[in-house]
C-alpha cells in the first residue's frame, strides 16, 4: 500500500489544488465574507469530498451505475445549484466583509455540494480504481484514500480562500468588489456550460 502513497498524494494535490466549483467558490467566500466566517464551507469540502469518496467506494457507485438517470438528474440538480450559487456570488456584497448581505455557504451545504459537484465526482469515480489493488485489502485502501484527500483538500482549500481574502484587500471600491464578483459568478456560470460540452 506503500508504494500507492505518492500518486495517490499527487493525484490529490492536482484534483484539489486545481480550479473547479469549489475552489471558484472558496475563493468568492473568502473575498466576500473573510477567512473565518468562510471555515464553515472551508471544512465542509475537506470532510465532504473525501466522505463521498468513501461512500462511493462502498457501494453507493453501483447505485448509480445501475440507475444511470439518477445520473442524469444528479447532473442537471448540479448545474441547477451552481447557477443559483453564481447568483449568490454576483449579489454578495462589496468591500465590508460581507456583513451587510448575504452569507457564506454552511458545513452541510457545501458538504452536500459534493454530490452534484461534476469535478468531485470525476475524480472520486477515477480515484477509487486506480488505487485500490487487486488481491489488495480494498477497504485499508478505501480509508488510505479517504485520509490523503482530507488531508491534502484541507490546505487547498485554506489557500484558495485566503487567495479570495488576499484579493478582497486589493479591490477597495464597491465598483471594484461588483467587478470582481460578477466574474467569479461567471466563473462559476460557465462551469454550468462546462457540464452539458
Amino acid at each position: 500500500m506503500q508504494d500507492l502513497l505518492i500518486p495517490l498524494t499527487l493525484f490529490a494535490i492536482a484534483g484539489t489544488i486545481t480550479p473547479g466549483p469549489n475552489n471558484i467558490m472558496l475563493t468568492a467566500s473568502g473575498s466576500a465574507f473573510g477567512f473565518r466566517r468562510s471555515m464553515p464551507h472551508i471544512l465542509g469540502i475537506s470532510i465532504g469530498f473525501p466522505a463521498m469518496v468513501i461512500a462511493i467506494g462502498l457501494g453507493l457507485g453501483e447505485v448509480f451505475a445501475r440507475v444511470p438517470q439518477l445520473h442524469v438528474a444528479l447532473k442537471y440538480l448540479g448545474a441547477a445549484y451552481l447557477l443559483y450559487l453564481a447568483w449568490r456570488i454576483a449579489q454578495a456584497s462589496g468591500t465590508d466583509g460581507g456583513e451587510s448581505g448575504g452569507r457564506p455557504l454552511t458545513f452541510l451545504e457545501a458538504a452536500g455540494f459534493q454530490w452534484i459537484n461534476p469535478k468531485a465526482w470525476m475524480f472520486a469515480v477515477s480515484a477509487i480504481p486506480a488505487f485500490t489493488t487487486v488481491g489488495g485489502n480494498y477497504y485499508a485502501e478505501l480509508a488510505l484514500i479517504g485520509t490523503v484527500f482530507a488531508m491534502v483538500a484541507l490546505p487547498s482549500c485554506v489557500a484558495w480562500c485566503m487567495f479570495g481574502v488576499g484579493i478582497r484587500r486589493l479591490v477597495s471600491t464597491p465598483g471594484a468588489a461588483r467587478a470582481l464578483n460578477l466574474a467569479l459568478a461567471g466563473a462559476v456560470a460557465l462551469s454550468v456550460v462546462l457540464l452539458f460540452r
